[in-house]
């Protein structure tokens, strides 16, 4: 209803703009222009007669020049009133256009409109959320395709990683700032942000090449604030917990004082401490044999068949996974394929994170995986091994043969 009274209002102005020139009648300007003429042929009449008097001119010349003035004002009279007719007919226009204007649209609105688009529900069917989304998702995607044809464009992939980011596609992210940090090397900003995404990627486990780039920024820029977090966070999952505490001082020292993010540093400092004092009243001989109470022995070899797909310098992780929940591993070594075939004992010593470790549970998961890019995230074509199931109490020495490929 609202939409027909707009455009109804709108007409009617139209039509207020249009029909007066069209309406108004010419009658009082013709006869204007009428008297005018008379008054004209009066003035020029009285002076043939005075020119005549004075002897000026000729009776015969007085009576021409008196035709032609009397021929002139008949053709004035009658031309001006030819015009007035005809303007006068042109009104039908107007008739025209009240009726025909209204009708037409009207039927143009019926045939191709739909009057739903303007109405409430037809805006609620909408989700502005959504739609910005899948904008942003097609212009991310769109990002992507150009970056195909375009590998050495580094800046291009950092956008793209920040948009993967962004959208939390992590693993997409990850991949994007490998191609940057392959094309710019060592740069710190770069680093951080490739870190950041592979211990998103891993359920914001740092172990492996995150911590790697982590503290290689922190050689470059002692004092950068996110890789100080980072390399906190890198400690504290690994269980050095006076690590984490000296890095995180030094991130509290350099934020704003009194600010929420100082603020924050601080609670997780007093937490860690209050924690810590626990694990160093434990004797050490005590944790010793706790540790080797836990202790599993991993046998990893390579299957002949795929010794070809592989090379020396390529990394090896052997590590132990929960058989459900958060597959952070609960111990992992770190070696390469060169060291194949392998020993190794994976124990508390080499949990991620203090509430994430092998005397935490009965039974786990054992896998060795080859990884080319040296990333602790699992990605498709990296070679691997797996025992679906040991228990913590059989001592003896596991094998796991690497056999397969991630899909």
């Amino acid at each position: 209803m609202l939409f027909l009274l707009i455009a109804g209002v709108l007409i009617v102005i139209a039509f207020l703009l249009i029909l007066p020139p069209l309406w108004r009648k010419q009658t009082v300007q013709n006869a204007d222009l009428d008297q005018h003429n008379i008054v004209i042929a009066q003035q020029r009449m009285a002076e043939l007669k005075e020119n005549r008097r004075a002897g000026g001119i000729s009776q015969a010349q007085y009576e021409e020049q008196l035709a032609d003035l009397e021929q002139a004002l008949s053709d004035d009279l009658d031309i001006k009133s030819h015009v007035s007719t005809t303007q006068g007919q042109g009104r039908w226009v107007v008739y025209v256009l009240v009726l025909g204007i209204p009708l037409l649209a009207g039927s143009l609105y019926l045939t191709l409109g739909n009057y739903q688009a303007i109405s409430h529900s037809a805006e609620m069917a909408v989700d502005p959320d959504a739609l910005k989304l899948a904008e942003i998702n097609k212009m991310v995607g769109g990002l992507a395709e150009k970056m195909k044809n375009k590998p050495d464009d580094a800046q291009g992939w950092l956008m793209l990683g920040r948009s993967y980011k962004v959208l939390e596609q992590y693993s997409k992210a990850a991949d994007a700032f490998d191609h940057a940090y392959r094309l710019l090397g060592d740069q710190v900003e770069v680093m951080l942000l490739y870190a950041d995404a592979l211990a998103y990627a891993n359920e914001k486990n740092l172990a492996g090449k995150p911590t790697e780039l982590v503290f290689k920024a922190l050689a470059k820029e002692p004092d950068n604030m996110t890789a100080l977090w980072l390399g906190g966070m890198a400690k504290a999952q690994q269980g050095d917990a006076a690590t984490a505490i000296k890095l995180w001082k030094k991130l509290a020292a350099l934020l704003p004082p009194g600010s929420d993010s100082q603020q924050e540093i601080q609670g997780l400092l007093a937490k860690i401490e209050s924690e810590s004092p626990q694990a160093k009243a434990q004797p050490e001989a005590t944790q010793q044999t706790k540790v080797s109470d836990v202790a599993i022995s991993v046998q990893v070899s390579l299957s002949p068949e795929l010794q070809k797909s592989t090379s020396p310098g390529d990394t090896v992780f052997v590590y132990a996974q929960a058989l459900s929940g958060p597959k952070m591993p609960l111990a992992i070594v770190r070696k390469q394929v060169s060291d194949l075939p392998l020993t190794a004992t994976l124990n508390d010593a080499m949990a991620m994170m203090p509430n994430m470790k092998l005397s935490n549970f009965t039974n786990v998961k054992l896998l060795a995986r080859i990884s080319k890019s040296g990333n602790a995230i699992s990605q498709p074509g990296d070679l691997i091994g797996v025992i679906d199931q040991v228990a913590l109490t059989d001592k003896g020495e596991h094998k796991i043969v690497i056999n397969g490929s991630v899909k």
